[in-house]
């Protein structure tokens, strides 16, 4: 199943969007998020899709500061770009993960996951992309198992005016080495591959 638009208003403000996707009466463990103004609605992901995640996790646990976190399909805001995300991981200082609100600016992670699925492989890897790039994201990981057959991890880093550079890419079964502040080796054989 891909994503799905929620039809609104095109001339709705900020505040209209953001109200319109928190009463949206999506299926339970269905993703609403804002991209590039628009209200998307992806289906649950697949095990596959959560396993990966839970395996990143797990490794980035061994090497980040004990005072930083690591958050799972937390609200991110994006304004430059009308964006609500809600990234597969985030790490952030835990002084920016604690407080009231629902929503953390994208521009306190320190990184952020997204691993694609099917339908929505291409917001991943270009809207996000450019999002998280203008608001400041020093590292971008793009695990993509739908890449044209060939499941690839991507590391973007360095933004600037909206765009990322690409620090490094593998296919699946190479290995990806994160810089400072993580220095740690990801082994992409270890992801699953539906």
């Amino acid at each position: 199943m891909s994503a799905l638009t929620v039809d609104h208003e095109p001339d709705q403000g900020w505040d209209d969007l953001v109200r319109i996707r928190e009463e949206t009466d999506a299926p339970e463990g269905c993703k609403v998020e804002i991209i590039e103004g628009i209200i998307t609605v992806s289906p649950s992901p697949s095990r596959d899709h959560h396993v990966t995640a839970s395996m990143l996790q797990r490794r980035l646990y061994s090497v980040i500061p004990e005072d930083w976190e690591i958050l799972q399909t937390q609200d991110v805001v994006v304004p430059g770009r009308q964006g609500l995300y809600v990234p597969d991981l985030l790490v952030v200082a835990g002084e920016d993960a604690i407080g009231p609100g629902h929503r953390i600016p994208a521009g306190q992670a320190k990184l952020v996951a997204e691993i694609t699925s099917r339908g929505n492989a291409n917001h991943d890897r270009i809207s996000k992309a450019h999002g998280y790039a203008q608001a400041g994201v020093p590292l971008y990981l793009l695990l993509d198992p739908w890449l044209s057959g060939r499941p690839t991890a991507t590391l973007y880093g360095e933004p600037e005016g909206g765009t990322y550079r690409v620090l490094a890419s593998v296919e699946y079964g190479d290995k990806l080495t994160l810089p400072a502040p993580f220095d740690v080796v990801i082994d992409t054989s270890v992801f699953p591959v539906s």
